[in-house]
């Protein structure tokens, strides 16, 4: 049976903690399937390293909620319909389709973590900006999308409109957890009650989703 913690426990943090977790677990799933979409086994290789990240990071997550007295089970559980919900109807139908998803997608959310990370106390704060995407791994997907646009300019139309989906589904989900989990959007403006910069927020995010766009040769 884990330690309890010292001092009572900001349910805000274990909403927060729960819902990267979750995204981790889902993110492992995810890019071990989607590996299989490689055209060859070094690019499957390398999704698969990235797969195997995901997970180490959801197991330092899951052990933190349980150093903090709640099992990961129960911290991921509101959840697994929203964020399943987005996977969902965001499968990629090819390589390209995911890796766009792997580095556009993600982002998104990690955009989204950094911003609330800033308004937690050490170590979650440290914890939640260390599990988010590797660098490395966002430059073989930028370099991968931006061959496959030189090879063929048309590649470009189509993952446009896919990318757009991905922030719309992406920030419409987030929409959703913000009005169903109070302490989680208290978290996210900084203090309890103020719901006037959720909107804020989310074009904050949009832009940056539309600079990334035009750094891998996609139109807004």
């Amino acid at each position: 049976m884990p330690a309890l913690p010292d001092s009572p426990v900001d349910p805000a943090v274990v909403d927060l903690l729960g819902l990267v977790a979750y995204g981790e677990l889902l993110a492992f799933d995810r890019m071990a399937a989607d590996a299989r979409l490689a055209p060859d086994l070094p690019r499957r290789a390398v999704l698969s390293e990235m797969a195997a990240r995901e997970i180490d990071c959801y197991r330092r997550l899951a052990d933190r909620l349980t150093e903090l007295g709640t099992p990961p089970e129960v911290a991921m559980a509101p959840y697994v319909e929203a964020l399943q919900g987005y996977h969902d109807s965001t499968e990629p139908k090819d390589w390209l389709e995911a890796l766009t998803k792997a580095y556009l997608g993600d982002a998104v959310a990690d955009d989204f973590f950094r911003t609330v990370a800033d308004h937690l106390a050490e170590p979650d704060r440290r914890l939640v900006l260390e599990v988010l995407h590797d660098s490395h791994y966002d430059e073989f997907a930028r370099r991968e999308i931006r061959d496959a646009i030189a090879a063929d300019p048309k590649v470009a139309n189509r993952l446009s409109m896919w990318a757009r989906r991905l922030v719309g589904e992406g920030i419409s989900q987030a929409g959703r957890l913000a009005a169903e989990r109070p302490a989680l959007a208290g978290l996210i403006m900084g203090g309890p009650g103020d719901r006037a910069g959720v909107p804020e927020l989310f074009e904050r995010l949009t832009t940056a989703h539309t600079a990334r766009m035009a750094e891998v040769g996609l139109n807004n």
